[in-house]
Protein backbone atom coordinates (compact mmCIF):
# COMPACT_ATOMS: atom_id res chain seq x y z
CA UNK A 1 0.00 0.00 0.00
CA UNK A 2 3.19 2.08 0.98
CA UNK A 3 4.68 1.25 -2.13
CA UNK A 4 1.51 2.11 -4.34
CA UNK A 5 1.20 5.66 -2.47
CA UNK A 6 5.16 6.56 -3.28
CA UNK A 7 4.38 5.27 -7.14
CA UNK A 8 1.05 7.31 -7.14
CA UNK A 9 2.28 10.75 -5.40
CA UNK A 10 5.95 10.12 -7.97
CA UNK A 11 2.82 9.90 -10.98
CA UNK A 12 0.84 13.26 -9.49
CA UNK A 13 4.13 15.17 -9.54
CA UNK A 14 5.38 14.11 -12.75
CA UNK A 15 2.09 15.41 -13.95
CA UNK A 16 1.99 18.09 -12.55
CA UNK A 17 5.18 19.06 -13.86
CA UNK A 18 4.43 18.08 -17.18
CA UNK A 19 1.50 20.24 -17.15
CA UNK A 20 3.67 23.39 -15.66
CA UNK A 21 6.08 23.21 -18.69
CA UNK A 22 3.50 22.60 -21.22
CA UNK A 23 2.09 25.70 -19.69
CA UNK A 24 5.26 27.70 -19.94
CA UNK A 25 5.89 26.35 -23.56
CA UNK A 26 2.54 27.01 -24.75
CA UNK A 27 2.02 30.37 -23.26
CA UNK A 28 4.02 32.36 -26.30
CA UNK A 29 2.09 32.30 -29.35
CA UNK A 30 4.15 32.50 -32.58
CA UNK A 31 2.69 34.09 -35.31
CA UNK A 32 4.46 34.11 -38.66
CA UNK A 33 3.68 36.27 -42.00
CA UNK A 34 3.06 39.77 -43.03
CA UNK A 35 5.48 42.25 -41.52
CA UNK A 36 3.06 45.07 -41.73
CA UNK A 37 0.90 42.92 -39.51
CA UNK A 38 3.97 43.18 -37.34
CA UNK A 39 4.91 46.64 -37.03
CA UNK A 40 1.10 47.73 -37.45
CA UNK A 41 -0.38 46.76 -34.41
CA UNK A 42 1.31 43.10 -33.39
CA UNK A 43 4.34 44.21 -31.69
CA UNK A 44 3.41 47.94 -30.88
CA UNK A 45 0.49 45.71 -28.96
CA UNK A 46 2.20 42.87 -27.55
CA UNK A 47 2.36 43.96 -24.08
CA UNK A 48 -1.17 45.63 -23.67
CA UNK A 49 -2.23 42.10 -25.22
CA UNK A 50 -0.43 40.32 -22.77
CA UNK A 51 -1.33 42.26 -19.82
CA UNK A 52 -5.33 42.18 -20.95
CA UNK A 53 -5.32 38.11 -21.53
CA UNK A 54 -2.11 37.07 -20.65
CA UNK A 55 -1.00 35.63 -23.94
CA UNK A 56 2.19 36.08 -25.01
CA UNK A 57 3.42 36.33 -29.02
CA UNK A 58 6.31 35.99 -30.84
CA UNK A 59 6.27 37.49 -34.31
CA UNK A 60 8.11 36.51 -37.34
CA UNK A 61 7.85 39.01 -40.10
CA UNK A 62 8.66 36.49 -43.32
CA UNK A 63 6.34 38.10 -45.52
CA UNK A 64 2.71 36.78 -45.99
CA UNK A 65 3.46 34.34 -48.36
CA UNK A 66 5.77 32.41 -46.56
CA UNK A 67 3.85 32.94 -43.24
CA UNK A 68 1.02 30.90 -45.20
CA UNK A 69 3.36 27.85 -46.25
CA UNK A 70 4.58 28.03 -42.39
CA UNK A 71 0.72 27.58 -41.46
CA UNK A 72 0.06 24.94 -44.07
CA UNK A 73 3.09 23.21 -42.73
CA UNK A 74 2.16 23.04 -39.57
CA UNK A 75 4.92 25.45 -38.72
CA UNK A 76 2.51 27.76 -36.78
CA UNK A 77 -1.08 27.57 -36.21
CA UNK A 78 -1.34 31.35 -37.21
CA UNK A 79 -0.24 33.20 -40.41
CA UNK A 80 -0.26 36.78 -40.59
CA UNK A 81 -1.30 38.31 -43.98
CA UNK A 82 -1.34 42.03 -45.28
CA UNK A 83 -4.13 41.00 -48.36
CA UNK A 84 -7.39 39.32 -48.74
CA UNK A 85 -7.64 35.34 -48.18
CA UNK A 86 -7.58 34.55 -51.84
CA UNK A 87 -4.49 36.94 -52.93
CA UNK A 88 -2.47 35.57 -49.66
CA UNK A 89 -3.26 32.02 -51.04
CA UNK A 90 -1.48 33.09 -54.44
CA UNK A 91 1.06 34.81 -52.58
CA UNK A 92 1.84 31.45 -50.62
CA UNK A 93 1.39 29.52 -54.32
CA UNK A 94 3.91 32.22 -55.73
CA UNK A 95 6.48 31.61 -53.39
CA UNK A 96 6.29 27.50 -53.75
CA UNK A 97 6.86 27.63 -57.38
CA UNK A 98 9.64 29.90 -56.93
CA UNK A 99 10.95 27.15 -54.53
CA UNK A 100 10.23 24.73 -57.10
CA UNK A 101 6.99 22.70 -54.90
CA UNK A 102 3.62 22.82 -54.83
CA UNK A 103 1.83 23.54 -52.20
CA UNK A 104 -1.68 21.84 -51.18
CA UNK A 105 -4.05 24.54 -49.96
CA UNK A 106 -6.40 23.78 -46.52
CA UNK A 107 -10.09 23.68 -47.49
CA UNK A 108 -11.53 25.03 -44.39
CA UNK A 109 -8.97 28.31 -43.81
CA UNK A 110 -10.44 31.42 -41.94
CA UNK A 111 -9.66 35.24 -42.58
CA UNK A 112 -10.03 37.11 -39.25
CA UNK A 113 -9.66 40.86 -40.13
CA UNK A 114 -8.26 43.29 -37.67
CA UNK A 115 -7.61 46.67 -39.80
CA UNK A 116 -7.20 48.23 -42.96
CA UNK A 117 -4.22 49.34 -44.55
CA UNK A 118 -2.88 51.85 -46.92
CA UNK A 119 -0.08 51.53 -49.45
CA UNK A 120 1.57 55.03 -50.58
CA UNK A 121 3.98 55.36 -53.37
CA UNK A 122 7.35 56.57 -52.41
CA UNK A 123 10.59 58.56 -54.13
CA UNK A 124 13.49 60.12 -53.00
CA UNK A 125 12.44 62.94 -50.57
CA UNK A 126 14.75 65.57 -53.17
CA UNK A 127 12.98 64.54 -56.13
CA UNK A 128 9.97 67.54 -56.67
CA UNK A 129 7.26 65.16 -58.25
CA UNK A 130 4.49 65.25 -56.01
CA UNK A 131 1.93 63.42 -57.23
CA UNK A 132 1.35 60.77 -59.36
CA UNK A 133 -1.49 58.60 -61.38
CA UNK A 134 -2.03 55.07 -61.17
CA UNK A 135 -1.43 55.02 -65.18
CA UNK A 136 1.84 56.78 -64.23
CA UNK A 137 2.66 54.72 -61.32
CA UNK A 138 2.15 51.80 -63.28
CA UNK A 139 4.70 53.32 -66.01
CA UNK A 140 6.81 53.94 -64.01
CA UNK A 141 7.51 50.28 -62.45
CA UNK A 142 6.97 48.51 -65.35
CA UNK A 143 10.05 50.43 -67.45
CA UNK A 144 7.77 52.25 -69.92
CA UNK A 145 8.70 55.13 -68.30
CA UNK A 146 12.60 55.53 -67.78
CA UNK A 147 13.05 58.86 -66.85
CA UNK A 148 11.70 61.01 -64.30
CA UNK A 149 11.23 63.85 -66.96
CA UNK A 150 8.20 62.38 -68.56
CA UNK A 151 5.87 62.57 -65.61
CA UNK A 152 6.99 66.09 -64.74
CA UNK A 153 10.64 65.52 -62.34
CA UNK A 154 13.95 65.72 -63.15
CA UNK A 155 16.77 64.62 -65.89
CA UNK A 156 17.16 61.34 -63.79
CA UNK A 157 16.31 57.86 -64.79
CA UNK A 158 13.98 55.41 -62.87
CA UNK A 159 14.92 53.32 -60.17
CA UNK A 160 12.43 50.61 -59.40
CA UNK A 161 12.31 48.90 -55.96
CA UNK A 162 10.09 46.35 -55.20
CA UNK A 163 9.41 43.41 -51.83
CA UNK A 164 10.35 40.17 -52.24
CA UNK A 165 8.28 36.89 -54.00
CA UNK A 166 5.48 36.54 -51.55
CA UNK A 167 5.01 39.92 -50.36
CA UNK A 168 1.34 40.94 -49.94
CA UNK A 169 2.46 44.83 -50.09
CA UNK A 170 4.06 44.14 -53.39
CA UNK A 171 1.03 41.22 -54.70
CA UNK A 172 -1.39 44.19 -53.95
CA UNK A 173 0.04 47.03 -55.95
CA UNK A 174 0.79 44.68 -58.52
CA UNK A 175 -2.44 43.74 -58.87
CA UNK A 176 -4.31 47.19 -58.35
CA UNK A 177 -2.24 49.78 -59.50
CA UNK A 178 0.04 47.36 -62.41
CA UNK A 179 -2.77 45.11 -63.82
CA UNK A 180 -0.75 42.06 -63.15
CA UNK A 181 2.26 43.87 -65.25
CA UNK A 182 6.10 42.26 -64.55
CA UNK A 183 7.92 44.74 -63.04
CA UNK A 184 10.92 46.37 -64.81
CA UNK A 185 13.93 45.05 -65.79
CA UNK A 186 16.63 45.33 -62.97
CA UNK A 187 14.25 46.50 -60.73
CA UNK A 188 15.73 46.11 -57.14
CA UNK A 189 14.02 43.52 -55.04
CA UNK A 190 14.53 43.35 -50.84
CA UNK A 191 13.50 41.41 -48.34
CA UNK A 192 11.74 44.41 -46.05
CA UNK A 193 9.98 46.90 -46.22
CA UNK A 194 12.89 48.74 -44.44
CA UNK A 195 14.83 48.30 -47.16
CA UNK A 196 12.65 49.44 -49.41
CA UNK A 197 12.56 53.09 -47.89
CA UNK A 198 16.35 52.83 -47.72
CA UNK A 199 16.81 52.17 -51.44
CA UNK A 200 14.43 54.92 -51.80
CA UNK A 201 16.69 57.28 -49.56
CA UNK A 202 19.69 56.17 -51.21
CA UNK A 203 18.67 56.36 -55.27
CA UNK A 204 17.62 60.31 -56.31
CA UNK A 205 15.39 58.13 -58.95
CA UNK A 206 14.08 55.67 -56.81
CA UNK A 207 10.42 54.53 -56.53
CA UNK A 208 8.51 51.98 -53.88
CA UNK A 209 5.28 51.01 -52.53
CA UNK A 210 5.18 50.39 -48.76
CA UNK A 211 2.84 50.45 -45.62
CA UNK A 212 1.75 53.82 -45.09
CA UNK A 213 1.94 52.59 -41.10
CA UNK A 214 5.43 51.67 -41.84
CA UNK A 215 6.62 54.52 -43.56
CA UNK A 216 5.14 56.94 -40.63
CA UNK A 217 6.97 54.84 -37.84
CA UNK A 218 10.47 55.94 -39.80
CA UNK A 219 10.27 57.55 -43.27
CA UNK A 220 14.52 57.98 -43.63
CA UNK A 221 15.07 60.17 -46.67
CA UNK A 222 12.02 59.38 -48.54
CA UNK A 223 8.78 61.38 -49.14
CA UNK A 224 5.15 59.38 -50.08
CA UNK A 225 3.68 61.15 -53.42
CA UNK A 226 0.12 61.41 -53.82
CA UNK A 227 -2.11 59.58 -55.39
CA UNK A 228 -5.55 57.01 -55.46
CA UNK A 229 -6.47 55.15 -52.33
CA UNK A 230 -4.70 52.14 -52.33
CA UNK A 231 -6.02 49.79 -49.08
CA UNK A 232 -6.19 46.09 -48.46
CA UNK A 233 -7.32 44.15 -45.22
CA UNK A 234 -4.53 43.46 -42.43
CA UNK A 235 -5.80 39.89 -40.56
CA UNK A 236 -4.63 36.73 -39.09
CA UNK A 237 -5.27 33.54 -41.13
CA UNK A 238 -5.92 30.04 -39.15
CA UNK A 239 -6.91 26.21 -40.27
CA UNK A 240 -10.24 25.98 -39.04
CA UNK A 241 -11.89 27.98 -35.74
CA UNK A 242 -8.68 29.87 -33.80
CA UNK A 243 -7.37 28.28 -30.79
CA UNK A 244 -8.43 29.48 -27.83
CA UNK A 245 -5.36 31.78 -27.17
CA UNK A 246 -5.53 33.10 -31.18
CA UNK A 247 -8.76 34.03 -30.60
CA UNK A 248 -8.16 35.93 -27.76
CA UNK A 249 -5.69 37.37 -29.58
CA UNK A 250 -7.98 38.07 -32.36
CA UNK A 251 -10.71 39.83 -29.48
CA UNK A 252 -8.36 41.83 -28.17
CA UNK A 253 -7.29 43.52 -31.00
CA UNK A 254 -10.23 44.58 -32.37
CA UNK A 255 -11.66 46.09 -29.18
CA UNK A 256 -11.39 49.84 -28.51
CA UNK A 257 -8.39 48.85 -26.30
CA UNK A 258 -6.77 47.50 -29.14
CA UNK A 259 -7.62 49.42 -31.89
CA UNK A 260 -5.41 51.65 -29.79
CA UNK A 261 -2.47 50.00 -30.07
CA UNK A 262 -2.62 50.14 -33.97
CA UNK A 263 0.09 52.58 -35.49
CA UNK A 264 -1.29 54.54 -38.04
Amino acid sequence: MKQLTAKALIMAVLFVTASVLNAIAGDEIQLWGSTTCQKRFLEPGAKALEDATGVKIKVLGVGTGKGMLALFDGKTTVALASETLADAIASAQKVAREAGSEVKVPEDLQFHEITKDIIVPIVNKDNPVEQLTWAQLADLNTGKVANWQEVGGPDLPVVVVTSHAGSATKSVFQKMVMNKAPYAPGAIEVKSTRLEIGEVTMNKGGIGAVSAGFFNLNPDGAKIVKSDMIDRPLGLITIGAPAPDVQKIIDFFRSPEGQKQIID
